[in-house]
């Protein structure tokens, strides 16, 4: 058999069709990081990438379903870039440390043009309703149960205060990240990741036992 006539099969469209999904993916989370994803349109992804508005229409259909489809890939990033390796850590406070050092990498990495993509993204649709706005809210819930999950793991072990309120702990911690990626995008640079990363080493430290903090 060809290779025209394995492209013609049906298992060789639908490996088509997921490249294609891939591609419009990627330039999707890259344009919804800087410009929201009100910015996102089936026009202007098909221009870019040089492809047909027919055939994106095909794959997403309307503007929500895009919208939504470039959330579920900027989770599958975010997964694999920041909670993936940090989750290699043993339980404990490192492990918390390794969440939060991976995120400071991600975002001063620009793994997304626009920093980080959720943070970007849900100062755009918090104060809407639908399916979009609560995607977001899904995606940043379970962000901040993973820390205090992780924190409630380092508090089993012995390394953690037991009168600390974890989900006060995590809404700490994960301020010190989001204000840091909006210092960097306002032109502070480096400066802010390094304060954000001594600030959470700091406050790790304050409500440990006996934990070996990093180095500043």
């Amino acid at each position: 058999m060809d290779t025209e006539t394995l492209d013609e099969h049906p298992d060789g469209r639908v490996r088509r069709g997921n490249a294609t999904r891939r591609a419009v993916l990627r330039r999707a989370v890259d344009v919804a990081s800087v410009e929201g994803l009100d910015g996102l349109s089936i026009g202007r992804l098909a221009t870019e990438l040089s492809m047909s508005k027919s055939g994106l229409f095909a794959l997403f259909g309307a503007k929500e379903e895009l919208q939504l489809a470039t959330i579920r890939a900027a989770k599958r990033i975010y997964v694999d870039t920041v909670v993936t390796p940090a989750l290699e850590t043993p339980p404990g406070l490192g492990r918390v440390w390794a969440l939060a050092v991976a995120w400071i990498d991600y975002s001063r990495g620009r793994i997304f043009p626009g920093g980080c993509f959720f943070a970007r993204t849900s100062y755009e649709y918090a104060a809407r309703e639908g399916e979009v706005r609560e995607a977001l809210a899904a995606s940043r819930r379970e962000w901040l149960e993973l820390i205090e999950q992780s924190l409630g793991e380092a508090q089993t072990l012995g390394e953690l205060d037991r009168t600390q309120p974890l989900d006060q702990l995590a809404f700490e911690l994960n301020a010190f990240l989001d204000g840091a990626n909006l210092d960097s995008l306002l032109g502070r640079g480096d400066t802010a990741y390094d304060k954000a990363r001594r600030a959470i080493r700091d406050r790790l430290v304050s409500v440990s036992v006996g934990w070996t903090a990093p180095a500043p």
